[in-house]
This record gives structure tokens, sequence and C-alpha cells, in this order.
């Protein structure tokens, strides 16, 4: 006789279990596979280094400096358009029509911004070494640790022969 851990005259899934079970077991195991996904992304968020603010932004790119002049002309000459997605097709569909001569100014410009942010970034960076070495967080040695120990290790073995 066949031997089934389901009630009489319940419907049974496989495994003879009953079929609201299998879904709880399904729906069990969806939310571990969520939680652990969750957890991941929690962690990445908190190993993700914080934006310091007061670094520079980077440049915008030549299409960008063209978008910010277009997005101008186009709100004039189409005053309903409300939503940025449109502006922002309108800009892509305008560029991809421009000669490389038509997009020269724009390219000089992107150039220009890019690097006044160079030198920004330059500016930043040495701001940030200066601090550093004035908190005295920067190691003064370039030597790895491993380097150094390896140093102290042979100089008490050194001592050690001398006895």
């Amino acid at each position: 006789m066949k031997d089934t851990k389901a009630k009489k005259g319940a419907v049974t899934g496989k495994g003879g279990k009953p079929r609201n079970e299998e879904k709880d077991l399904k729906k069990k195991k969806l939310l571990a596979v969520k939680d652990e996904k969750f957890k991941r992304r929690q962690l990445k968020k908190e190993r993700k280094a914080k934006k310091d603010p007061n670094q520079p932004k980077r440049p915008p790119t030549a299409f960008f400096v063209f978008l910010e002049e277009f997005r101008k002309t186009y709100k004039e000459s189409h005053p309903n358009a409300k939503g940025v997605a449109v502006v922002g097709k309108a800009g892509g569909d305008k560029w991809k029509e421009l000669t490389d001569a038509e997009k020269a100014p724009y390219v000089r410009k992107a150039a220009q911004k890019k690097a006044d942010y160079d030198k920004a970034m330059a500016t930043y960076k040495q701001k940030q070494v200066d601090e550093g070495e004035e908190d005295g967080s920067l190691e003064e040695s370039e030597k790895s640790k491993s380097e150094i120990n390896d140093d102290e290790e042979s100089e008490e073995e050194d001592d050690d022969d001398d006895e």
C-alpha cells in the first residue's frame, strides 16, 4: 500500500506532499535567495568608499557640452515638452546628425574643461597628500611592512651570531 504523508482527500504534489506545502517551501527558498541578495548589496554599500564632497567633479564630454546649449534652444522652440527624456532623445538625434566640423567647438570646450579638471584634481590630490603628512597617517618609509619586518629579523639574527 502507498504510504503518503498527505491527509486523505488532499490534493498532493510531487513527493506526496500537499501542494500548499510545496508553495510554502518555494516561497521560503525565494525569500532566502532575496535575503541573501539584500545582504550582499548591503555589504557592497559598506565596502564602497565614501566620496569626498571637496573632490572636483568630472568634466562633461563634448556631447554634454552640446546638450547644455541644445536644451535651451529646444525648450524655447518646444515649450510643451516637459520630460527630460524627450529633450535627451532629441539632443542625441541632433548630435548624430552633426558633422565633425560642427562638433569641433563642443570638443574644444570639453577639452578645455578636461584640462581645468586635471589641474583642479592635481591640486586636490596634492592637498590630500599634504594633509596626510600633517596627520602622520602616511608611512614615512616606502618599504612595505613585510620588508621592514624582514630587515628587523635579519638584524636580530646578526646580533645572535655575534654572541
